[in-house]
């Protein structure tokens, strides 16, 4: 059987490492490639680079941030998309108070708080369970501090300026695969359900004891639904 083509999209403050289990595990059913979301500052600029370097057919995955590039991924060039893997991530834009929010985490990051506020996200991220968990901890921090300050406030403007994608999705034929975490405080199962019903071909995932980084905290849920969803297509 060949491979399927997988783009995998990393969110906010993250990179390849987020998918590592991913990588490991899908290596026999995908030839995989992990997309540059720190070298823009728009949706539609990451999606042009991921269109840019990815093969001309491929399957795109991404979580939360990357999520949000994958569906402009698709209103870009829906032709070239195989399939669709939304995992915890929404296709609503920010109310005015999440924008705030996001500038004043970039306002200190810049004047020389970047690892404070790393620190303070990193609850909304994790299961209560998982808050203690030092190892899961050093692996987000060392993603942040991979991606720096000059990434980070690119990717948050990128999130700000992000557009309401939810009619978008009803366009999308190819098979789709939605999920989350049951713990998930940033994107909660009730906009993961809303995304899932404007899906066409859609398998709908959610993980009991996870938040909002599923690929890390139930790598083996993750894969076992990613392995599904890839032997859809």
């Amino acid at each position: 059987m060949s491979k399927v083509s997988l783009v995998l999209v990393p969110g906010l403050l993250t990179d390849r490492a987020l998918f590592a289990p991913q990588i490991a595990a899908l290596a026999d059913v995908a030839d995989i490639t992990v997309a540059d979301v720190v070298n823009d500052d728009s949706m539609e600029g990451f999606a042009r680079r991921l269109l840019h370097d990815a093969p001309q057919r491929f399957a795109v995955c991404g979580l939360s941030m990357g999520g949000y590039i994958a569906q402009e991924v698709m209103r870009q060039a829906p032709e070239r998309v195989l399939g669709l893997a939304l995992l915890d991530t929404n296709a609503r834009a920010d109310r005015p108070e999440q924008q705030e929010a996001r500038r004043e985490f970039v306002r200190r990051a810049e004047s020389g708080d970047f690892m404070d506020v790393v620190d303070e996200m990193y609850p909304m991220l994790v299961a209560p369970s998982r808050l203690e968990d030092a190892d899961l901890k050093h692996t987000c921090a060392e993603m942040a501090a991979r991606v720096g300050v000059v990434g980070f406030a690119r990717q948050q403007t990128a999130i700000i300026d992000r557009k309401d994608g939810r009619g978008d999705l009803k366009a999308v034929a190819v098979p789709s695969l939605v999920l989350c975490g049951a713990e998930d405080a940033m994107t909660p199962p009730k906009v993961h359900q809303e995304m899932a019903d404007q899906l066409q071909d859609v398998e709908y995932v959610v993980i009991d004891g996870c938040g909002h980084l599923a690929t890390l905290e139930a790598p083996e849920a993750v894969n076992t639904a990613l392995r599904q969803w890839l032997a859809r297509l």
